[in-house]
């Protein structure tokens, strides 16, 4: 039960971000860009790759089969994010999607764990 919970959590931080490829005025506010550009159309697409993450985590929450590599899949989205928001001098129009990723971080290394342990 608990996994299915971390597994609902993670898909739940992705969710925003996804919904912005339904509703692309999301990409303006979440990150500061203005409609219209290449850097919009990059994000647009962008959104298109959360509702990846977030199709694979919700189906990690119903299914364990999947787990593993849907831990592989947001690892990847979660932990590069963070590297590069770092490396890029933690920019404070990305800090609250920082601030998230963070807070998904534990959740994420349990659900990991839980999938990867021996049985």
């Amino acid at each position: 039960m608990i996994e299915r919970v971390l597994w609902a959590l993670l898909a739940l931080l992705h969710v925003v971000p996804a919904f912005a490829l339904l509703r692309p005025s999301l990409i303006s506010q979440l990150y500061g860009v203005d409609a219209g550009g290449p850097v919009f159309a990059l994000l647009h697409h962008r959104a298109a790759l959360f509702l990846v993450v977030f199709v694979v985590a919700l189906w990690a929450a119903i299914d364990p089969a999947v787990r593993k590599l849907a831990s592989i899949a947001v690892s990847i989205s979660v932990v590069s994010f963070l590297v590069i928001y770092w490396q890029a001098g933690a920019p404070v129009s990305l800090r609250t999607i920082a601030i998230a990723d963070l807070v998904g971080l534990p959740i994420l290394a349990c659900a990991t764990w839980l999938a990867w342990r021996a049985r």
